[in-house]
């Protein structure tokens, strides 16, 4: 099968994001051959699986798995669908373009790369980067910024719309289980850095994600941001994992950027407990702790 590909897909209680990306697969000029899809969530939705135009392989987890571990289990499911491709989905990241995959493919083969990742823009905002980038040492969640630019090398924003060769998992592995949300997609890209993995973004195509504006938080004006999620649920697992990462993979300017920027951030706003919870949450990252669902946690 010549650049077949497998869609791995997850979704937890969105069943109309469910249908809208069901049918935007359905409509890609190079059809994938295979999806997987795991429901981790309170109701099923294999009935709307079951209506898809393509065929679905449901797969229902009776376990809230995170993003972690429903795209572990899902990409497992593609790769055993003998597919030489894995196309990465969340239930509410959908392809603005039925050339989304086909541009995909073209630009891996073009480069030579195992990995490719589309740029992620706000639905019904198609000029504005869901995500941002930073370019020539300012960030940016203007599209316009960053499209004229082509592909961007050794960066990507995981997982949604990622591409990726089935080789490329036996290399680095799937998705960690135990980042649950929030640092399992940082993880994996730099698990791909290290084992040396061509991969980039491909700034010619776009899937449609619900926005990470507010999240972003200035310090020091353009030169320091801090990211602050919106709920106590992933703020828990953004700092415990980030704590986390920065150890693992021994990233010194991370922990540099955050031992500043943090302590800043909530000293300004004067919220002191705020302050407190992200210093035992991220300190607990460093020390490998607090693993394990949510519930088990003080948060």
């Amino acid at each position: 099968m010549t650049d077949s590909v497998a869609v791995a897909a997850v979704t937890f209680d969105r069943p109309d994001d469910v249908r809208t990306l069901l049918g935007a697969l359905s409509q890609q000029t190079h059809t994938p051959h295979a999806i997987a899809l795991v429901d981790s969530g309170t109701e099923s939705v294999a009935a709307i699986a079951a209506q898809a135009p393509a065929e679905v392989t449901y797969v229902r987890s009776l376990a809230n798995l995170g993003g972690a571990g429903g795209f572990s289990l899902a990409i497992l499911n593609a790769i055993a669908s003998g597919a030489e491709w894995v196309w990465i989905m969340d239930d509410d990241a959908h392809p603005e373009d039925p050339a989304c995959l086909a541009t995909l493919l073209e630009a891996a083969k073009a480069r030579g790369l195992d990995v490719v990742v589309p740029l992620i823009v706000a639905p019904g905002e198609p000029t504005k980067l869901s995500f941002p980038f930073r370019i020539d040492g300012h960030l940016t969640h203007d599209r316009a910024v960053v499209e004229p630019l082509g592909f961007i090398d050794n960066v990507g924003q995981f997982f949604n719309g990622a591409l990726i060769r089935t080789d490329v998992f036996f290399k680095v592995g799937l998705p960690d289980l135990r980042l649950f949300i929030r640092g399992d997609e940082t993880d994996f890209m730099l698990r791909l850095r290290q084992a040396k993995v061509k991969f980039g973004t491909v700034t010619s195509v776009a899937l449609t994600h619900p926005a990470g504006w507010g999240e972003v938080q200035e310090v020091l004006g353009d030169r320091l941001h801090v990211l602050v999620p919106e709920t106590p649920f992933k703020r828990f697992y953004y700092y415990r994992n980030r704590g986390f990462l920065t150890r693992k993979h021994r990233r010194v300017r991370s922990l540099v950027a955050d031992a500043v920027g943090y302590p800043l951030f909530f000293l300004k706003k004067g919220d002191v407990k705020g302050l407190a919870k992200w210093a035992g949450t991220y300190s607990a990252g460093l020390r490998g702790a607090k693993f394990g669902p949510m519930k088990d946690q003080k948060f």
